[in-house]
């Protein structure tokens, strides 16, 4: 089966070489110089995966990751860039980004982030909680994994498919301790650096959610992992 990438890239002459390079491997690339159409190209070209550049015109890639995701919350996104600091590889990952690779890169290297990120997509989330088991009870949050939400007195939050992953995990260890590497394999298949920064992203989201109740709370364990606490 062949691979639909949606590209994004302004500098021509690299994109040329991308896109000939993936389709002479068979993906089939619809190439966008700038990002103000991509919600008007999506549905028609039903893409399997986005790669953006990120310092574009008119709207920049991480912002454009955001927009995308909002209206597309499944659909992979690997950011390109020659910002190469810890600050922006977060950035990255907060603004809807998958995986983030670095200029200059391999074409082998990008093609192999491709396929990684569509088999993910393609498996789903591991179902790690007991469908028996519809609710669970903490502190003064409810949370109910059929339907990826956390509810409180302050209201309903919708949570993303990883951090329900996530918190399926940290429900079935409460009151112990998760290990960070195994968290990354679990959910992630993959313990590499960029994954352990996305990992980042996402307890900080999860420890903002859990900020408007009370009861919960997790406890980062240098060197080890983190403590789910239950109260």
């Amino acid at each position: 089966m062949s691979y639909r990438v949606l590209y994004i890239e302004d500098e021509d002459h690299l994109a040329n070489i991308v896109r000939e390079t993936m389709e002479l491997k068979g993906y089939i690339v619809h190439h966008q110089r700038e990002g103000l159409k991509v919600l008007e190209i999506i549905p028609a070209f039903r893409p399997d995966i986005c790669v953006l550049d990120v310092m574009l015109p008119y709207i920049d890639g991480f912002t454009l990751g955001n927009t995308i995701r909002k209206h597309h919350p499944s659909l992979p996104i690997i950011f390109l860039t020659a910002k190469g600091q810890t600050k922006d590889v977060l950035e990255g990952f907060s603004s809807g980004g998958t995986d983030y690779l670095r200029k200059p890169f391999s074409m082998e290297e990008l093609m192999v982030r491709i396929n990684n990120q569509i088999e993910i997509r393609r498996q789903g989330p591991p179902q790690r909680v007991s469908h028996k088991q519809k609710e669970f009870t903490l502190g003064s949050f409810t949370y109910n994994p059929d339907r990826l939400e956390l509810r409180s007195a302050s209201g309903t939050i919708k949570l993303s498919n990883r951090e329900a992953e996530i918190m399926n995990i940290f429900c079935l260890q409460q009151n112990a301790t998760v290990d960070r590497r195994e968290l990354m394999q679990i959910v992630w298949g993959d313990d590499s650096y960029f994954i352990s920064r996305n990992l980042d992203v996402y307890i900080r989201r999860l420890r903002d959610y859990f900020a408007t109740g009370q009861g919960v709370e997790i406890i980062t364990l240098k060197g080890k992992g983190y403590h789910f606490s239950v109260g």
